[in-house]
């Protein structure tokens, strides 16, 4: 964070394609034998323990610089624009399909939120941002009925009830741990979830815990602080000095924004499980180090602000 701090992030204009086109190619690593591996039926990481890796997070950073870049050169007419336009969507379409090819939605779906939100900041139709937001919802429903047991992890959350003893266990045994914490929460390290009974509670169910403990409370100051950066991101997109800042910034902002909705939506059975980490909360070190990375050249953003 501290090194995206102080770099100047003009210069991130000149390499982007080099950045977006080494992190794509780090996303071939998980199907090299013996360097990649599965976790919950996503090849998406390389190593193993605490030397585990996932390129998509990079690739998330790299792809936002990149669009960002491709959308803030100088306007010389309508065709200009066109052009520009296609190649975001060949952008996003590459990036997208890496994750969906690795069987990672969420971070398809992460992907899409970046291009989309900084093709808004850029000045897109709404007319154009609404037709590729069909398509791509067109796109995630062909691949979740791909097969059945996708489907149906994907539609479990309509009815957790039902669907308790298997496709619905994880949303269940949130939904009885964030129960428990009522208002004010069990306490700190008294929470029962955890223990078993949540399956990746300090990971993609880290939300829960965080409701038994805390309480109505502690769930709602989360929500609270969230909502806080998506505003404070905002206002650094619009004081920007440059147009490249500016997307970047929104970029980062919408990223963030999305990712926690998805997160806490699933975990409290309101949208479908993604296995998105909460930013800044869950554990994992690949997603920790490239959220504080682009929380960092958010600040940059802000702290030259016109």
């Amino acid at each position: 964070m501290w090194g995206a701090y102080t770099f100047p992030y003009q210069m991130l204009k000149r390499f982007a394609p080099f950045i977006f086109l080494a992190s794509f190619v780090a996303m071939f690593l998980p199907f090299v034998p013996g360097l990649g591996n599965s976790v919950n039926g996503a090849r998406a990481w390389i190593g193993e323990g605490a030397w585990r890796f996932q390129p998509s997070e990079l690739l998330k950073l790299a792809t936002l610089i990149y669009v960002a870049r491709i959308l803030s050169k100088n306007r010389r007419g309508e065709t200009d624009l066109k052009v520009r336009l296609i190649k975001v969507v060949i952008v996003l379409i590459s990036a997208a399909g890496m994750c969906l090819l690795q069987k990672d939605l969420g971070s398809a779906i992460i992907f899409g939120a970046i291009v989309l939100s900084i093709a808004f900041v850029a000045g897109t139709s709404i007319s154009l941002l609404t037709g590729a937001g069909i398509l791509g919802s067109l796109g995630v429903w062909f691949f979740v009925n791909m097969e059945a047991y996708r489907r149906q992890r994907f539609t479990a959350f309509l009815d957790p009830e039902g669907n308790k003893g298997h496709w619905g266990y994880q949303v269940y045994q949130s939904m009885i741990s964030i129960a428990n914490g009522k208002f004010t929460g069990v306490g700190v390290g008294d929470g029962a979830g955890k223990w078993g009974y949540v399956p990746l509670a300090h990971t993609d169910f880290i939300f829960a815990i965080i409701a038994e403990e805390l309480g109505f409370i502690g769930a709602v100051a989360v929500i609270g602080l969230f909502f806080l950066f998506i505003v404070f991101g905002i206002q650094a997109a619009l004081g920007a000095r440059d147009v490249f800042g500016a997307l970047v910034a929104g970029g980062i902002t919408a990223w963030f924004g999305v990712q926690a909705i998805v997160n806490i939506g699933g975990v409290t059975g309101a949208m479908p499980v993604t296995g998105l980490t909460l930013p800044f909360i869950s554990y994992g070190g690949s997603s920790l180090l490239v959220t504080m990375a682009a929380t960092g050249l958010l600040l940059n953003v802000a702290r030259h602000m016109k």
